[in-house]
């Protein structure tokens, strides 16, 4: 059975993890998002799921793989919600939005129709920033044909995002005239909480959507975002995705991604145009 490793929990209730628990639960978190768990994850791990346990009652890591196992199991988006990152903010790399603001002006120059990707949005605040970038610093773009399509593994991310409803602090560092412009604050019940305006809402359609699964939408795209994901795939995974994105994309559509990622022997359908921006050839 391998190394069995029992960690320190706030309700004091440990659990027998066993390498090959790990193996078992690494195998599934790669088979339903694609991401790849090295043996250094095993304590994040065991972090993660054993609070699946105690949320369902469950003794034994056995127990919870074969319910994973089960093709009726609703407890499969718990499970992918408990094992992927969920951290953005509000005009995370700011540079990208800067790119964003310029690239869909120059594109409004020839053609008034647009389509953007968010792919990962987790809970919006990265295509809501789009939407106020937009908005905000390319006003004729108002009377445009312009969509944000944002995406998300996450069932629960998506329905959050969707919300547009978020805690006051959430904008913390956002420009006071911004929050004015573009966010309702909450009273009563509400209070300490904001709400995207419906101006905002307006021009994103969110979706659920698994990246390693067929793509119901052929685009194509003039600007696709997919910042701090592709870190937590192999090559080959990142291969095969970014055959996709150059697939939906337009000649010389514009593709963004995260700070600590790079294409480097991944894929030769994209030349890097700035920090993280990529064209497609």
């Amino acid at each position: 059975m391998g190394e069995a490793v029992q960690t320190p929990s706030g309700s004091g209730l440990n659990f027998d993890f066993s390498s090959a628990n790990f193996a078992q639960l690494r195998d599934l978190v790669f088979e339903h998002t694609g991401i790849s768990l090295s043996d250094e994850k095993k304590q994040l791990a065991y972090s993660r799921f054993s609070k699946r346990l105690r949320a369902l009652g469950l003794s034994r890591f056995e127990d919870y793989i074969q319910l994973l196992g089960e093709s009726d199991s609703d407890e499969l988006q718990d499970f992918i919600s408990a094992i992927t990152t969920n951290f953005t903010s509000f005009f995370r790399e700011s540079h990208h939005f800067d790119f964003l603001a310029q690239e869909v002006a120059h594109l409004g120059k020839t053609n008034k129709r647009i389509r953007i990707w968010s792919a990962g949005c987790s809970s919006g605040e990265e295509p809501y920033s789009m939407a106020v970038t937009l908005l905000d610093r390319v006003p004729e773009c108002r009377n445009w044909d312009i969509k944000i399509l944002a995406s998300d593994l996450d069932r629960k991310m998506v329905e959050t995002a969707s919300k547009g409803v978020y805690s006051l602090e959430r904008l913390n560092g956002v420009d006071e005239r911004i929050k004015k412009t573009w966010f309702m604050k909450g009273r009563g019940a509400n209070q300490g909480m904001v709400k995207v305006k419906p101006e905002l809402s307006s021009l994103i359609e969110f979706r659920q959507l698994n990246l390693l699964h067929s793509w119901p939408m052929k685009g194509p795209f003039d600007i696709i975002f997919c910042r701090n994901v592709i870190i937590y795939f192999d090559k080959s995974v990142q291969a095969q995705l970014f055959k996709q994105f150059a697939r939906v994309l337009k000649p010389g559509g514009k593709m963004v991604i995260g700070h600590s990622e790079n294409l480097a022997g991944v894929t030769n359908d994209f030349k890097l145009i700035g920090r993280t921006i990529y064209e497609r050839v």
